[in-house]
């Protein structure tokens, strides 16, 4: 059965959320400094920083690191939005309690909790998921949820829609985002989201059809953390109705399609590369157990950079006339 097209949503609003990339030093150590920048950078393109999430290393960090840039993030907002993964993948102990404490501790950093997919979630069937979901939100106020394909993380889950359904039931659950990398499955949450709460806010995590912005969705998306300007700028075209959008867009794109090849988790070395390219950070190294691209793909991101600060430049000034 073909999924039906939601309608162009034609010069709407978009809301903008962008993971923050962690990056390192050449000596394997968290450059601070450098994620600080890219966190103040987030905030100035107009987008809300999105911390501890698979772009920022999560599964990777010990729960010590993870607290340290939870604090950090919130001495920087100075009452600024940000978002912030709720991760117990390394934890043990009972899961609900688990969530409620790392919520707990995002609303007291100033942030707005995003639960984060782990294996004892995963292994809850689904009954017993939407439940634990249900007493989190009861207990913790609002946050968002989130579908992560495993092509980005093992512990990751995309639900059947009758699940999707009842979460976006939940009055406390805001929105959600969405990591399959579908476009069909991205569609068929749209579909339903107007048919069930039309102020549920759907998040595109697919890098690979940012214009899904198109049909309704919003984003927090990996690949903004390349370039947030650029998106800021092409979020503003489709707002005011611009053709600007479109060729933006479609180099942001070619980005992403080399950025997010397989092995998939290796778009952070690309970002990385990407972001030292640009002399916004000094390294490209990633996490010292991350996957890596080849030195060879620089020569080709200078290009696509280069082409990205040229259109953007030029939609700025057509939306300034």
């Amino acid at each position: 059965m073909t999924t039906p097209l939601p309608p162009l949503r034609l010069r709407r609003p978009i809301e903008g959320i962008s993971a923050v990339l962690l990056p390192f030093t050449a000596r394997g150590e968290i450059d601070f400094a450098g994620w600080e920048t890219l966190c103040e950078r987030t905030w100035q393109a107009g987008l809300a920083p999105a911390v501890n999430m698979d772009t920022g290393y999560a599964n990777l960090l010990t729960p010590a690191e993870r607290a340290d840039l939870l604090a950090r993030a919130g001495k920087l907002a100075r009452g600024r939005r940000f978002i912030a993964g709720a991760f117990i993948v390394d934890r043990n102990g009972d899961a609900t309690d688990l969530y409620l404490a790392e919520i707990a501790a995002i609303r007291a950093a100033g942030g707005t909790p995003i639960l984060f997919q782990s294996p004892a979630l995963k292994a809850l069937g689904r009954e017993k998921m939407v439940a634990l979901y249900r007493r989190v939100a009861a207990e913790a106020g609002e946050l968002l949820a989130f579908e992560l394909g495993e092509m980005f993380a093992p512990f990751g889950a995309i639900y059947d829609l009758e699940t999707v359904r009842a979460l976006m039931e939940i009055p406390e659950l805001k929105g959600m985002k969405h990591s399959s990398l579908s476009r069909e499955l991205e569609w068929q949450r749209l579909a339903l989201r107007d048919e069930v709460r039309p102020d549920f806010k759907l998040y595109t995590g697919n890098d690979l059809a940012i214009d899904m912005v198109q049909w309704g969705s919003d984003y927090l998306l990996g690949l903004s953390a390349f370039y947030p300007e650029a998106f800021a700028v092409r979020d503003a075209c489709w707002a005011a109705g611009r053709p600007e959008f479109y060729e933006l867009n479609d180099w942001l794109q070619y980005l992403g399609m080399l950025a997010f090849r397989a092995p998939v988790p290796a778009y952070k070395h690309t970002c990385a590369q990407t972001l030292r390219l640009c002399g916004i950070i000094a390294s490209s190294e990633p996490h010292p157990r991350a996957a890596r691209r080849p030195d060879s793909d620089e020569a080709i991101l200078q290009q696509i950079v280069e082409k990205l600060d040229q259109l953007t430049a030029a939609a700025r000034a057509a939306l300034a006339n």
